[in-house]
């Protein structure tokens, strides 16, 4: 019997949730595990709808990264009771770059991109796809509909990985504030089910 096959029957579907806009990420800085910055009052707006929006998931287990923005989005969310924290699902260390524009991170190194270079003094591709993918062994374990908050880059990693792509795929891949997108399966396969759903 196959990996797929088994993970088929147990774990069916990731749902990933984005957190709700910041200061930063509405300015376009890296916001990595370092930076705990808060929701923007339209951060606390869309993440209160996604209470609404995510209404029709019947999760068996709900984790969220360390970082208060993605606390604060499953709470608002409704989801804040049994839910569990999780330190692989912290957003991808920037490095020197946390809190930069992509702007000013080109003035420093022309040509940049984090999907190819990684970050330095912070995680590598390599690091964050072995992170990523300790990760989804771990939920494959798991068996039914498993609801993750957390942030754009850690996210797209792991949509990536899940269809056994490599990360540096993540970069075609948008994700807006409070978006949510579907892993899930095809018969046996591993496939995105839906993505960057912003809508209801």
């Amino acid at each position: 019997m196959s990996a797929g096959a088994t993970a088929a029957r147990a774990l069916t579907q990731l749902v990933l949730v984005r957190h709700g806009e910041t200061q930063w990420s509405r300015e376009g800085r890296h916001t990595g595990p370092h930076s705990d910055i808060p929701l923007s009052d339209q951060g606390r707006m869309q993440a209160r709808a996604l209470g609404s929006r995510l209404a029709g998931i019947s999760a068996a287990a709900v984790l969220h990264s360390p970082a208060r923005r993605a606390r604060e989005t499953c709470a608002l969310a409704g989801f804040e009771a049994g839910a569990e924290e999780h330190q692989a699902l912290a957003e991808w260390d920037y490095g020197s770059f946390e809190g930069l524009t992509m702007a000013a991170i080109q003035e420093r190194a022309p040509g940049w991109s984090l999907w190819r270079d990684g970050a330095p003094g912070g995680e590598t591709p390599q690091a964050i796809s072995a992170r990523a993918d300790a990760l989804l062994a771990e939920l494959r374990s798991r068996s039914g509909a498993l609801l993750l908050f957390a942030h754009g880059h850690i996210l797209r990693v792991l949509a990536v990985r899940w269809i056994d792509l490599p990360v540096a795929c993540g970069a075609r891949l948008a994700m807006a504030p409070a978006a949510i997108s579907i892993l899930g399966f095809e018969r046996q396969t591993e496939v995105i089910s839906a993505w960057n759903r912003t809508d209801s």
